[in-house]
């Protein structure tokens, strides 16, 4: 899938996004509550970088949290750009949060940031190279000490132990109000447009892009979480 058909795509959920996954908001909740606590320690004055802001949950919750952080939400969606926007002019929050309607590489900021956030985002970005560059241009955004979370679906799918996962996750989805055809262009999804690789390669993937102490901090379903450091330049 390219990236013209991932906005695309995500144009067209943006209406009904939040309602739509409503039933699965324990595991956002979940989320929130772990990244509240790699959070805790940044400066009172932080400033964080929301890379797929969606509809801007996350910096609300976020920004309700701590009140003197400022953020920067990326969302190549114009339509889920949209309703970022809105919810947080809802919540009296727009004043904080500077809003980029485009890509990651546009942006042109130069103000390094404290802390990053990416939550399914980067299983989007099938080939390899381009997801590495992806981590590396967040990282090149970042102070010296800078946190990154990322959270992506990620398995093993050609063990058989994952594959009956995967069946479990499918039934989740479920609860999302979505009917069988939905779940089988899930599926197909799945198979041919999304990178889903194990926990071990997804860890090093993030370490070779300019991140150290890449830590497991969740799992639910097939969604796995990690949090980094920027990684420190090598003395020579």
């Amino acid at each position: 899938m390219q990236q013209n058909e991932i906005t695309a795509l995500f144009d067209q959920l943006a209406p009904h996004y939040d309602s739509q996954w409503q039933k699965m908001a324990p595991i956002r909740n979940t989320t929130e509550l772990l990244v509240d606590a790699i959070f805790a320690n940044l400066p009172s004055q932080a400033r964080i970088l929301c890379v797929g802001s969606g509809t801007g949950s996350e910096i609300i919750h976020m920004a309700n949290q701590y009140p003197g952080w400022h953020f920067t939400a990326v969302e190549p969606s114009a339509a889920m750009m949209a309703q970022c926007q809105k919810k947080l002019r809802g919540s009296n929050l727009q004043h904080r949060c500077h809003c980029h309607q485009g890509y990651l590489q546009s942006l042109t900021d130069d103000q390094p940031y404290d802390a990053a956030t990416a939550i399914l985002v980067s299983q989007f970005i099938t080939d390899t190279q381009q997801r590495s560059d992806f981590f590396q241009t967040i990282a090149q955004h970042l102070t010296s000490d800078g946190i990154l979370v990322s959270c992506d679906l990620s398995a093993n799918l050609a063990s058989p132990q994952d594959q009956d996962l995967l069946e479990k996750w499918f039934k989740v989805m479920q609860t999302a109000n979505m009917g069988s055809d939905d779940i089988e262009q899930m599926r197909t999804l799945y198979q041919k447009d999304l990178a889903i690789i194990p926990d071990p390669k997804m860890r090093e993937l993030i370490t070779q892009s300019g991140f150290e102490q890449t830590t497991l901090f969740l799992q639910a379903g097939l969604i796995k979480g990690w949090y980094s450091r920027k990684a420190r330049p090598t003395a020579h």
